[in-house]
């Protein structure tokens, strides 16, 4: 594709101001958001490209170059004619129907482009373009290249299509200046203070270009602007190496204490490690020695520091890890001998939970056996009662028996066979007897 050599502007005609009746402003002020000019003009390209590839399509001796000036023309005439009666349509297109149209410039004037680009799609685009769409794209990103490497159509003419077509449809006047004068005296005047006037972001690196209105805001959100460290540190930043700064070289990034492996969970910032370790010292010790002695309370272990600093004053403060201070608390700890442990409360109550379970185990054995004992001793006698009526030798002989048999086998039948409970059982049914 070879782009014409030549570039030849058509720039639509801009409306001769005229002088009016008596006193009527005759000056206007032409300034627009210069933001809102730059996406507009960015556009343009893209639908030339399209209207010229799509056009040709299916061509043996015509090429997208070959008809980009003519589109070009037709184009700039399209979209001046449809933004003059934009006004016209709108209204018809709130009276005919319910859908909702957007009333925003930039996308006003890319409907309008896209409108005339599918206006010029032939037969054969149109088959390619829904079978080969993938190529069409490429053609379409291809010519696009070519013509901005051949300055076909530079930015700022196409700026100043932009800003007339941006006038005629930005009804509300939100994007552009409305403000009328008499004298050209008056008009210097304001253009020199107007909203819209374009200006240069002041921040080093950045060549955004705004209206002074929108100035404020784009500095706020500037990515090179300087700006204070968000964590608070002495330096300041540009606010898009912030992210960067602050999770690799902040002083005042958040890490954990070099001794949270063996037990400190506090969470301190870089530049407060040392302050940290030099508080918490004691601390850090303990935690050291819960690895050395682990069944040792901490009471037990407050003593063992207490120990440590005094038989090495100075010598483990310049230990800044957790390996360092462990192998010379070690050392230290191997030289004062065996920590004496005391016991801890958690044994002491388990120790006083089984006692009361014995206590309370023995008193109900000792209850049991003495119901036994009443129930055997009253058997007996009503037995020998219900044989009085016999000789008496055979009675004592009956008695005898019954008191050996009850004296024999009670206590082991109750206990299982213990001597002990045995003993103290004969004990009490022998006085019973008595």
């Amino acid at each position: 594709m070879d782009v014409p050599t030549t570039n030849v502007e058509l720039v639509p005609e801009k409306e001769t101001i005229k002088e009016g009746k008596e006193g009527c402003p005759a000056f206007h002020c032409d300034l627009c958001d210069t933001e809102i000019v730059y996406k507009i003009t960015r556009v343009f390209l893209p639908g030339l490209a399209a209207a010229c590839v799509d056009n040709t399509t299916g061509g043996l001796f015509r090429s997208p170059a070959s008809v980009a000036v003519d589109m070009r023309k037709e184009m700039i005439d399209y979209l001046t004619q449809r933004s003059e009666s934009f006004v016209a349509e709108t209204i018809i297109l709130e009276g005919g129907t319910n859908t909702e149209v957007s009333d925003h410039p930039y996308d006003i004037i890319s409907d309008f482009v896209d409108d005339f680009a599918s206006s010029k799609r032939n037969f054969f685009s149109r088959v390619s373009g829904w079978l080969l769409s993938e190529k069409r794209e490429d053609n379409i990103d291809d010519f696009i290249q070519e013509m901005e490497e051949n300055r076909f159509w530079l930015t700022d003419r196409r700026e100043v299509i932009a800003q007339t077509l941006l006038k005629n449809v930005d009804l509300k006047n939100t994007f552009h200046c409305d403000k009328k004068f008499h004298t050209t005296e008056e008009l210097a005047e304001h253009v020199v203070n107007c909203g819209f006037r374009s200006l240069n972001c002041k921040n080093e690196g950045c060549t955004v270009v705004v209206c002074a209105s929108k100035l404020e805001t784009h500095d706020s959100a500037c990515p090179f602007k300087i700006i204070p460290c968000e964590q608070k540190c002495s330096d300041s930043i540009m606010r898009r190496e912030m992210d960067r700064h602050c999770i690799t070289i902040c002083p005042m990034k958040l890490v954990n204490c070099p001794f949270y492996s063996v037990g400190c969970q506090s969470t301190i910032a870089r530049c407060r490690i040392q302050q940290h370790c030099s508080e918490d010292f004691h601390l850090h010790l303990v935690f050291a020695l819960q690895n050395i002695h682990k069944g040792a309370t901490e009471e037990d272990l407050k003593e063992r520091v207490d120990q440590i600093v005094k038989s090495a004053p100075g010598q483990l403060e310049a230990s800044r890890d957790v390996r360092s201070l462990t192998i010379k608390v070690r050392d230290i700890d191997a030289k004062l001998g065996p920590l004496e442990c005391t016991p801890r409360k958690d044994s002491e109550d388990s120790i006083e939970t089984a006692n009361d379970i014995m206590d309370k185990s023995t008193e109900a054995i000792n209850k049991a056996l003495e119901e036994s004992s009443n129930k055997v001793g009253t058997e007996s006698i009503e037995a020998a009662i219900e044989e009085s009526s016999e000789p008496g030798n055979s009675v004592t002989e009956k008695s005898t028996n019954t008191t050996n048999k009850v004296g024999g086998e009670s206590p082991k039948s109750a206990m299982g066979g213990s001597p002990e409970a045995g003993d103290s059982v004969t004990e009490k049914w022998n006085k019973a007897t008595n």
